[in-house]
């Protein structure tokens, strides 16, 4: 098949050869020719005469309208994607769908162990658009190390964006370390959205709790 030509409207120009005082006259419109290829005419659905594939319509092709498409599939892929207000429905949705198993406490907050430790799937605000994991490091700490504890996590923060590391010290003097993640979801999020949010605060206060392992070992998993 040979090249053929497609006509599409240019428009005006406020100058040029055969223009009436520099200027085109008004409402007038020029066109300009463009040549299309084998290639590109078969993309856009036009043979050598300007007819339609069997894929446009024949109407679609003479007036440049866009032929009706089944946008079924695309909106599924979109509501998929769109931000949703957060519940604690959609955290228990998500430990679930990990194959994690959680508790409710008394006060209707979700959380659960991993690897010993205890974390909190909280939600605070108004709308209770902000979500906060909260880890618990499954040792406490003698009073005596609270100074040589703060300047590991004093550390940890100035080096880290995730978790924020500190300290907390008991009515009977034992020192407990925690960790948070808290990202502020106004907006919503979806499902993976919310799930990279849970997912940073369970695995980076994980290395975090580790690193304090591996400072202070517990005599009691080692042969004595």
């Amino acid at each position: 098949m040979g090249h053929f030509e497609w006509w599409r409207p240019f428009g005006r120009k406020d100058s040029g050869p055969g223009s009436s005082g520099g200027r085109a006259r008004s409402g007038s419109r020029r066109l300009r020719r463009t040549r299309l290829d084998d290639e590109t005419a078969t993309r856009l659905g036009l043979d050598g005469a300007g007819a339609s594939s069997p894929h446009v319509p024949a109407d679609s092709a003479r007036t440049g309208a866009v032929p009706a498409l089944d946008h079924e599939p695309a909106q599924v892929a979109v509501a998929d994607l769109a931000p949703a207000p957060v519940d604690r429905a959609r955290v228990v949705d998500w430990l679930l769908a990990n194959g994690f198993s959680y508790f409710v406490d008394s006060e209707g907050d979700v959380g659960g162990l991993w690897q010993g430790r205890l974390f909190y799937f909280l939600l605070f605000g108004e709308h209770d658009e902000i979500v906060q994991v909260r880890g618990q490091w499954n040792r406490d700490i003698t009073i005596e190390r609270l100074e040589e504890v703060l300047e590991l996590c004093n550390e940890w923060n100035a080096e880290r964006i995730w978790p924020k590391a500190y300290t907390r010290v008991r009515d009977n003097g034992l020192v407990q370390v925690y960790t948070e993640v808290t990202v502020d979801l106004e907006f919503g999020a979806n499902d993976d959205q919310l799930g990279d949010v849970l997912q940073c605060g369970l695995s980076t206060a994980s290395v975090f709790f580790d690193s304090l392992d591996e400072a202070y070992p517990d005599p009691l998993r080692s042969a004595p």
